[in-house]
């Protein structure tokens, strides 16, 4: 698939789960606030509980651009941590290493994050990561590799190039963007993730 198909793609799924996946789709849904389609206008006829419950996981798993096997077995995890689920679930998304480097500024979107990982650009506490699913522990440092500080990307976000289509910083993340560093300073607050989603429908979508 060509990137201008799958920016295409991505438009189309955020218009069709009312999420902005990209900030290409977060204009473009400004201007069309409803659903993809000749239909879109419409109203939404109303759906079933287990048709919401879905829509809600479908939202999850986009905004973290993660397969349902990846999003299930984390959910599995967070259900044996105890405690409250749904929150245990967005803790694990959130500590994820593609998710942090989102957070931090170093990328614009989920999917080039997981770019810098994959492409050998991050390290944490000193140490390439390769692995976007990597859980980073509170007090650990995430960090651009020195050599790859010159590439243009980095010199964006270094320079604050992504602050108009990213959250504020979240408490639990304390950044030097000029630095092109981050730690995770405390585990995340499902309150503090700037995510769209009902949790609880989630749970309730894997617990069925």
């Amino acid at each position: 698939m060509s990137k201008k198909s799958r920016t295409r793609a991505k438009v189309k799924m955020s218009r069709a789960l009312g999420v902005p996946l990209t900030p290409k789709a977060a204009r473009l849904m400004e201007r069309r606030p409803y659903a993809p389609g000749q239909h879109g206008r419409t109203r939404r006829r109303t759906e079933g509980d287990y048709a919401v419950r879905l829509r809600e996981k479908q939202r999850l798993r986009a905004q973290y651009g993660l397969r349902e096997k990846q999003l299930r077995n984390t959910f599995e995890q967070a259900r044996r941590m105890g405690g409250v689920s749904g929150e245990n679930l967005i803790e694990l998304l959130e500590m994820r290493l593609d998710a942090l480097v989102l957070r931090a500024g170093f990328a614009r979107t989920t999917a080039q994050a997981r770019q810098m990982v994959v492409h050998r650009h991050i390290l944490v506490d000193g140490k390439i990561v390769d692995r976007p699913s990597y859980r980073v522990t509170p007090g650990q440092l995430i960090h651009v590799k020195p050599r790859s500080e010159e590439l243009e990307m980095f010199q964006v976000a270094a320079a604050g190039g992504h602050a108009e289509v990213l959250p504020a910083v979240p408490g639990y993340l304390s950044v030097e963007l000029d630095k092109l560093q981050a730690r995770l300073e405390r585990r995340p607050k499902r309150d503090e993730v700037p995510i769209i989603c009902d949790v609880q429908m989630v749970v309730e979508h894997y617990s069925r």
